[in-house]
């Protein structure tokens, strides 16, 4: 079968957003090094219904917010402030440890804003793990874009389909956005150990499988083409697996003596004025408490 597994999200919210969290599961943890995908959206906020993440710490990965639709303003502890609008990549490595929010727009906040797109973690490997912390922005124009009969990939992070993102990762990365108009089909290489396709948009039949908007396909090995029946939008993603991680709120590590001192320093985040390994993000006062279970 070239579908290993065909995975819906769990609806939740994050600052005010519906998302349907899709990886992990109890059945698929991973897909390469990726470990964690939210389908945010598509929704539309109304005026003053805001998406308001506060100040919270990560360890041990990367995030990869990448938009369809809206805006979001991150700011970190090292200093960034950058708006994310569709089609640019924001790839932020926590390493050993950083601390961000992400809120709507100041200009946006009095109007209704449709927001829609995907937020990612990829875990570290083992000798990124208490790198320094950093952020990167790359503008849509900066990456790689294919065309072919129909459809159009653009690279987001690492490499495929014969391009390679100026993006900065640490292992084997996939990261495409695609886009097929109704009837187009696109062959997905065999170039990577694992590899899924999330449908943000329409459908996709997968070798005789239908995937619906929301569903993470995970491929089995070889050749799978993949045609839309309308219009669809696909993030294709994966890469070589790094073994287990353990994750435990916004911590991954390869140990759980790494997610057990990540929380003792989150702790006390509200008491003392931040610390080596998770600062103060700046002109940010507020934070989420470390969870109680």
């Amino acid at each position: 079968m070239p579908i290993e597994d065909l995975l819906r999200g769990r609806a939740t919210d994050v600052g005010g957003l519906p998302v349907a969290r899709v990886l992990p599961q109890a059945k698929r943890r991973s897909v390469g090094p990726f470990v964690f995908v939210d389908h945010m959206g598509p929704a539309t906020l109304r005026p003053q219904q805001t998406l308001d993440v506060r100040p919270h710490p990560h360890i041990g990965l990367a995030t990869v917010t990448y938009l369809f639709d809206g805006a979001i303003m991150h700011r970190d502890s090292i200093g960034c402030v950058q708006r994310i609008e569709p089609g640019d990549v924001n790839w932020m490595t926590a390493g050993r440890g950083i601390v961000h929010s992400e809120r709507t727009p100041d200009d946006l906040r009095d109007e209704a804003v449709a927001m829609h797109g995907v937020q990612t973690w990829v875990a570290l490997p083992l000798e990124a793990e208490d790198s320094v912390p950093s952020f990167v922005h790359v503008g849509a124009k900066r990456l790689p874009l294919i065309k072919q009969e129909g459809a159009s990939v653009r690279v987001i992070a690492g490499h495929a389909f014969g391009a390679e993102a100026p993006v900065p990762v640490f292992s084997d990365t996939l990261y495409c956005a695609i886009l097929l108009q109704a009837g187009a089909s696109l062959v997905v290489p065999d170039e990577h150990a694992e590899r899924a396709v999330l449908v943000a948009r329409g459908a996709v039949e997968i070798d005789g499988t239908v995937a619906q908007a929301g569903d993470l396909a995970v491929l089995a090995p070889g050749e799978v083409r993949c045609v839309a029946g309308g219009p669809a939008q696909l993030m294709l993603l994966g890469g070589a697996p790094l073994g287990p991680r353990f994750m435990w709120w916004n911590f991954v590590a390869s140990s759980r003596e790494r997610i057990e001192a990540a929380k003792v320093q989150w702790a006390a985040y509200g008491t003392d004025p931040g610390s080596p390994q998770f600062p103060r993000v700046p002109g940010d006062t507020a934070f989420i408490p470390l969870p109680p279970r």
